[in-house]
């Protein structure tokens, strides 16, 4: 049996500080702290298509810090895809809510990097909007 664990607690626990991020004012140390989950050649696929790299999710983060009051995501159904000695593939389901009642679903793919010293950073997100 393959043990993704590692992998599914860094989705709970970057998910758990992007929540607080949007819904609550934090300073400069908090995104800097939550950047250095991901790897400076960060790439992302938004639900939309739009292509994000770091540098574009540090200025998506900057701009809307706490910016979203009662902001909630609800994740589910993560899903090892595949493991390897630099990383591993997963998948999971996010919900997003806030307190004007906006919702979102969407089905997200992550590639991580796993370095020498175990520590494990977000190398490339696919988010595609899920259909109700």
């Amino acid at each position: 049996m393959t043990d993704y664990n590692e992998y599914f607690a860094e989705v709970i626990d970057a998910h758990k500080a992007i929540e607080r991020w949007f819904a609550v004012e934090e300073d400069a140390a908090a995104l800097e702290r939550l950047l250095t989950r991901f790897s400076p050649q960060f790439s992302m696929v938004s639900p939309l298509g739009r292509e994000l790299d770091f540098e574009t999710l540090r200025a998506l983060f900057q701009a809307a810090g706490g910016s979203k009051k009662g902001f909630r995501i609800a994740l589910s159904e993560l899903h090892g895809v595949a493991i390897f000695a630099g990383g591993a593939t997963v998948s999971y389901r996010e919900q997003q809510t806030d307190a004007s009642g906006l919702h979102t679903d969407r089905r997200s793919t992550v590639l991580f990097e796993k370095h020498e010293s175990g520590r494990v950073i977000w190398r490339h997100l696919h988010e595609t909007f899920c259909q109700r």
